[in-house]
């Protein structure tokens, strides 16, 4: 076995259209470090398009994961509702700590990527995401948190 080629990245976030992407994944499956039962790891988010590509440092913990799911909760919501006059906009993981993403729920979506604590940089991507965009996002996370390890139950009433 090779031990130089890293084992295949662990996807979480893919926000994409046929023509650019925002993902994140995981620089290894290993949590960095863990304290009182949250674990933290590091990741990477990655701006893929024509006219800019990068990536920057981003790191989450076991909780985030669970806030991932209800944001995916909340922009279902807003979706059905329609009400594209003030769209959903909402920060993961939280901002502050690292590098994070914005998502505002509007015609197109909108992925900010922001290195607040570093940079302060933001890209800005607009993405003309399919329908399933939110089943295939579920997929990620739940595949993410049984490669972790993590607890695949959400827990609707805490944070975000």
């Amino acid at each position: 076995m090779d031990t130089s080629t890293l084992p295949a990245a662990i996807e979480l976030i893919r926000l994409a259209d046929p023509s650019q992407s925002v993902t994140v994944r995981l620089r290894s499956p290993e949590p960095t470090l863990e304290s009182l039962g949250v674990r933290y790891y590091d990741a990477e988010a990655v701006v893929t398009s024509g006219f800019v590509n990068g990536t920057v440092y981003l790191g989450f913990d076991s909780e985030d994961l669970s806030d991932w799911g209800r944001l995916l909760n909340a922009i279902e919501e807003n979706e059905q509702e329609a009400d594209f006059d003030d769209p959903f906009t909402a920060d993961w993981p939280r901002s502050g700590r690292t590098a994070y993403l914005r998502i505002i729920a509007d015609d197109p979506y909108t992925v900010e990527v922001h290195d607040g604590p570093s940079t302060q940089i933001v890209v800005s991507v607009p993405l003309d995401m399919s329908e399933e965009w939110i089943a295939e996002s579920r997929k990620r996370l739940a595949d993410a948190r049984a490669a972790l390890g993590v607890d695949t139950e959400d827990h609707y009433d805490t944070r975000l």
